[in-house]
């Protein structure tokens, strides 16, 4: 039957899933997958994935690519767009009458097709929990109202979410399931003729447009800067697709020796050929302490957002290595700290005081832990509650 036709009695199940971006993908990607498992294939997909998650068999009803835009200034010329695309969703999943909805991250968008829902008879399950710990705390009463499960990422959210009775799951975070630890960085160092002895830096400026164009400029003087002190430098750049092109072009002059990789398989093991990182604060920050690779972690917004966020942060830090462990492991530069002669310093301390290096590959094992490594895997965590939640 078509992933596009309606659920009957006696059908295979249909999950309605919803991602808005490729860290949201990916999640979406191993939930279908664990839901075959589980099913032993008698299990049906429909809603809006990208590469990943179409590859476990969605048919996307849109490129997710129109929905992966943030920041208040860059979200405001899309609106239209976006409010069509919310209604279009909804109306989809209303006429395909799924077994569940499960929609992931994303949240300004998921959580306005949920209320649409509302009612629906069908369960609604929202995949990553908003980040109420770090700001609009109200926010968890506020979804209680119209979601009917929460699957959380990490260890500390329950609380939240018990104070307002919306039921929830920790699952634990979907990168306990990578493979980071295995990438072979030798074979990568030569494969790409670097030198055993060579250090090397992974340069992670962000998979946003946006994102990159705040954050390669200062990337750009910080390693000149470095190179300048540091003979034989070479820096490795790890990229998702749609960038490539633009990544690639921005960087041709920077001077310095430089790999641009592509592909999952790849930056793993770039991250295993690197000796630190210099990263934009997002989900890559945690991919980087899986892989062990010290680093640190760079972030500009434009003005208004950042205004925004230093009013209603309630946390001290924002790489999530650092907000599992609930200290400074990893050294921040934000905003007007995000500059040149600051950034330098901490990459030079990184590479030359080994026992700076051992201090934070030791607090990533804990943060490991906590993020639920040994244990079942997230997924299928994750897909014993979606199947327990589904309405006949």
């Amino acid at each position: 039957m078509s992933a596009v036709a309606g659920h009957s009695k006696g059908d295979t199940r249909l999950v309605f899933m919803v991602a808005g971006e490729a860290s949201g993908d990916l999640i979406g990607a191993r939930l279908m997958a664990a839901l075959k498992r589980r099913t032993g294939g008698a299990v049906r997909f429909a809603g809006v994935g990208g590469e990943l998650m179409m590859a476990e068999g969605i048919e996307s009803l849109f490129p997710i690519s129109e929905l992966s835009v943030m920041g208040l200034l860059e979200v405001a010329p899309h609106v239209p767009r976006l409010l069509r695309r919310i209604r279009e969703t909804a109306a989809a999943a209303r006429r395909l009458r799924p077994n569940a909805v499960v929609t992931i991250d994303s949240p300004e968008f998921n959580f306005r097709v949920a209320q649409r829902l509302v009612g629906a008879g069908m369960p609604l399950i929202h995949y990553v929990a908003p980040t109420v710990w770090a700001y609009r705390p109200k926010r968890a009463e506020a979804i209680a109202k119209f979601l009917d499960h929460l699957l959380l990422l990490f260890p500390f959210e329950p609380p939240f979410f018990e104070a307002v009775d919306l039921p929830h799951t920790f699952v634990g975070h979907p990168l306990v399931e990578e493979a980071i630890e295995a990438a072979d960085g030798q074979a990568f160092r030569a494969r790409h003729n670097i030198l055993p002895d060579t250090a090397v830096v992974a340069v992670l400026p962000g998979s946003r447009h946006s994102e990159l164009i705040r954050h390669l400029p200062v990337f750009e003087r910080t390693l000149a800067a470095l190179g300048a002190r540091r003979a034989g430098l070479h820096l490795l750049m790890p990229v998702v697709s749609p960038l490539v092109t633009e990544l690639k072009s921005a960087v041709a002059n920077w001077g310095l020796p430089l790999t641009v990789v592509e592909g999952k398989a790849e930056k793993y093991a770039a991250f295993a050929a690197s000796d630190v990182a210099l990263a934009a604060s997002g989900t890559v920050t945690l991919e980087l302490a899986f892989a062990g690779v010290p680093m640190v972690v760079a972030y500009r917004a434009n003005w208004l957002t950042a205004a925004l966020a230093r009013r209603l942060l309630r946390v001290p830090h924002v790489a999530m290595v650092n907000i599992v462990l609930g200290r400074g492991v990893v050294p921040e530069f934000l905003q007007e700290n995000c500059r040149a002669d600051r950034l330098m310093p901490a990459l030079e301390h990184l590479l030359a005081d080994r026992r700076a290096r051992r201090a934070q590959i030791d607090a990533y094992q804990e943060s490991a832990a906590r993020l639920g490594s040994g244990g079942q895997p997230p997924s299928e965590r994750a897909a014993d509650t979606v199947l327990a939640l589904m309405k006949d």
